[in-house]
């Protein structure tokens, strides 16, 4: 305590720089207010509380005024007194006054958002209030940014290893704990990717083989019911060949081992994480460090006065908000539901269609269609998510920045799931169950029938929305987050005049060059405190895609992997190139991000097993074989022992029996020379009375059990692998023991190790 006393009081004595040898930290931009004006005054006020806590200001003058603050060398050796020089280590290499860049940065950047002036408003507000324009650090013109734009920010080296270590002395540590867990992800997913293109191979190498699409394809006599109530054609089953076909692709047996791999996948890369995420810092010296430890040492260099803030509850703030929360979610709930209204008028109105593909392909259209509205929506609604959950945020009144963002971060995340993942619930759990029978079809506002499933089964269904929405998420919207940065870059570079730009006049006589730096960062894209919580938002749904319904959609994991190659890149293109400089914060580790990725691990295990339970047609086409099929009840070797699981799946209704909003067609398909008197549909229900048949319960009771065996199989694999890959390392656990080890050794009065007790 006496040499930490004495190293302060020694700091104390520190002169700091003279003017000339200043590098500017943080730069505050605004209009030219009139003189006397309301924002004039707030300006000049804010300046001068600046002035008061020691830091040097300078104006430079052109079309707008920009305020370069430069921060007293004390409130860096009054950070270094308080946490015993905790940013010492590998950091050093990049300081200024033997204080890491980034750590002066986001010093500063802590003093400026809570200075206050006399109306009580931050920085933040005067930005609001267009007091200010903007505020943020400089991009400096150092030899670690020219290495991060030639060797990290090019799409030419979209294969080499990141410079984790360079990119955490200039953007601070979790930017790069951000691009460690990004560039770990997308290394653990090139083996989820390759056994998933397997899985889909094998589908392709059994495409003509398939006894059930053997059926279907030569099922020419099997006249199917109509698929909507206004003169829609009978059918014949065969017409759907080639939907039966595609959906063996992802409906197969390499589907269930697939889905359990990929359970085990989950467990085993967040394990793996949190090895490498605990060496990684363990580097950096932040192992133990402390986040609110942190926030009260720069909270007492901002105001020595400062009063402790307490950790409080209100159970009926809490309750307020579970409801306003839930309300949320109903609304996203509904907006799925509309999604279901628009796909059963869609079929009706593509049946009718003049077109003869559209009309052949009335279904399949409307999934599509819809897929690309459910797109629409997604985009719309994460404006509308954001704005709630920042509203709830403030309600919640948390007592820490950091608090702040994980109550943001749960909040938005579920807003955001609901958004994604409501339509796709319906289809894979509630398409083509929830709809009725032939006589008594479950029918939205008295009107439209709800959708069917084909006779193959709804995964394919599942497939085409869940392919549309990540393809357009990964193509559309990474093309759409590179170029808009970078049009907006051009447009105000074009906008600069090259002879105004000679024309500055400075009013404190900066450099030129100083000058210069200025207005080139003011130009680069805006940056805010959502930035990286963005792009963790995107891949935290990107992983939901490749985990939760990858038994639907194999090639998910392959897509995301291709996706995270260029959005590394893309990423630190824009950090680097496009947008000014984020302001670094210290961190070890992705914070309640891991949390949530721990919470879809286990929804994967949940959502994977009602996939193959309840879409897919494996379970049934299991029962058929081993009780139903002529292998069980004629004991027959010589044929496939699906045969006749299409004639046993589809159940038999009387024409007669159809409702009287009912409108059959009055002219008789081609292929058939004589009265509908019977069609088939997808059920397992008697003929006589339309309730369901034995088969039906048999079905339901395997398909519960397989859930149930599913599950506990796929968690309990869960839990040994998290046992058995430790979280820490080893060597980490060790080096820390040896230090604390050498530390108690080090302390006065020391045991004397050669003394025997």
């Amino acid at each position: 305590m006496e040499l930490r006393e004495n190293y302060c009081r020694k700091s104390e004595e520190t002169k700091p720089l003279v003017p000339n040898q200043m590098k500017w930290d943080f730069i505050l931009v605004c209009d030219k207010h009139t003189y006397g004006s309301e924002k004039d005054a707030k300006k000049t006020e804010f300046l001068g509380k600046l002035e008061k806590k020691g830091f040097t200001i300078e104006e430079i003058e052109d079309k707008k005024l920009f305020y370069g603050v430069h921060a007293p060398s004390e409130i860096f050796q009054k950070y270094q007194c308080l946490l015993k020089n905790s940013d010492s280590g590998l950091q050093n290499h990049h300081t200024e006054e033997n204080v890491p860049i980034t750590t002066r940065i986001r010093i500063v950047n802590f003093i400026l958002q809570n200075t206050q002036i006399s109306s009580e408003e931050t920085l933040q507000k005067l930005i609001k209030a267009k007091v200010f324009k903007a505020a943020f650090p400089l991009h400096k013109r150092e030899e670690l940014r020219k290495l991060l734009k030639e060797n990290w920010a090019q799409w030419r080296k979209i294969l080499k290893q990141q410079p984790i270590e360079e990119i955490r002395s200039y953007f601070g540590e979790k930017v790069a704990l951000y691009f460690a867990w990004l560039g770990w992800y997308t290394r653990i997913l090139f083996p989820a990717a390759v056994l998933g293109l397997l899985v889909f191979l094998y589908g392709i190498f059994h495409f003509d083989s398939s006894q059930v699409s053997k059926e279907i394809c030569e099922a020419n006599t099997t006249i199917m019911c109509p698929l909507c109530d206004q003169k829609c054609p009978f059918w014949q089953l065969s017409d759907t060949c080639t939907y039966a076909k595609v959906t063996h692709l992802f409906d197969n047996e390499g589907t269930i081992l697939f889905a359990v791999l990929m359970a085990l996948w989950a467990t085993v890369f967040l394990e793996l994480w949190k090895r490498k995420r605990a060496e990684v810092v363990s580097g950096w010296e932040l192992y133990g460090w402390d986040e609110d430890e942190e926030e009260l040492a720069l909270q007492l260099i901002n105001d020595p006065a400062y009063t402790l803030k307490l950790y409080q509850h209100s159970y009926i703030r809490s309750t307020i908000l579970l409801l306003l929360v839930l309300l949320m979610i109903a609304v996203l709930i509904g907006l799925a539901h509309a999604l279901v209204i628009y796909r059963v008028v869609a079929t009706v109105v593509f049946t009718k269609s003049d077109f003869e593909f559209i009309q052949e392909h009335a279904s399949t259209m409307a999934v599509i269609t819809g897929a690309v509205l459910h797109y629409i929506t997604i985009i719309v609604m994460t404006k509308v998510n954001r704005r709630v959950a920042l509203f709830l945020c403030e309600l919640e009144k948390p007592r820490t920045f950091s608090e702040r963002e994980n109550i943001f971060t749960v909040k938005i995340f579920t807003f955001q799931f609901f958004t994604y993942f409501s339509s796709l619930i319906y289809i894979a759990f509630f398409l083509g169950r929830i709809n009725g029978h032939p006589g008594n079809y479950v029918r939205v506002a008295g009107k439209w029938r709800l959708e069917e499933c084909h006779p193959s089964g709804c995964i394919t269904d599942l497939f085409i929305q869940m392919a549309i929405i990540m393809i357009l998420k990964q193509t559309l919207s990474n093309f759409v987050e590179y170029l808009t940065p970078w049009l907006r870059l051009r447009f105000r570079k074009s906008l600069a005049n090259p002879k105004d730009k000679d024309e500055v006049h400075m009013v404190k006589g900066s450099e030129n060059s100083c000058k210069e730096q200025w207005l080139k960062n003011y130009q680069l894209n805006e940056v805010n405190i959502f930035s990286l919580f963005e792009e963790f938002l995107e891949m935290m749904i990107q992983y939901s895609f490749t985990t939760i319904f990858v038994a639907a959609f194999p090639l998910a994991p392959l897509m995301a992997f291709i996706n995270n190659l260029f959005e590394i890149r893309l990423d630190a293109i824009k950090m680097v190139q496009l947008q000014r400089r984020i302001v670094p914060r210290k961190a070890n580790d992705i914070g309640i991000w891991l949390q949530v990725l721990e919470a879809i691990g286990i929804l994967a295990v949940i959502g994977n097993g009602l996939v193959i339970a309840i879409t897919s047609d494996f379970i049934p086409m299991q029962v058929y074989k081993y009780t139903y099929s002529p292998c069980m009840l004629q004991n027959r070797t010589d044929i496939n022992c699906l045969t006749g699981y299409i004639n046993h799946s589809l159940s038999v209704f009387r024409v007669q029996d159809f409702e009287k909003q009912m409108k059959l067609p009055e002219k008789l398909p081609d292929f058939m020379r004589s009265e509908i008197t019977e069609c088939r549909y997808r059920d397992y229900r008697n003929s006589d009375d339309y309730s369901y048949s034995v088969q039906f319960w048999h079905v339901f009771a395997a398909r519960l059990a397989f859930l149930i065996l599913f599950e506990h199989v796929a968690l309990c694999i869960k839990l040994i692998a998290a046992w058995y890959v430790p979280d820490v390392p080893q060597s980490v656990k060790n080096k820390h023991l040896e230090k604390k080890y050498e530390n108690l050794l080090g302390v006065p009065g020391k045991i004397d190790r050669t003394t025997d007790v």
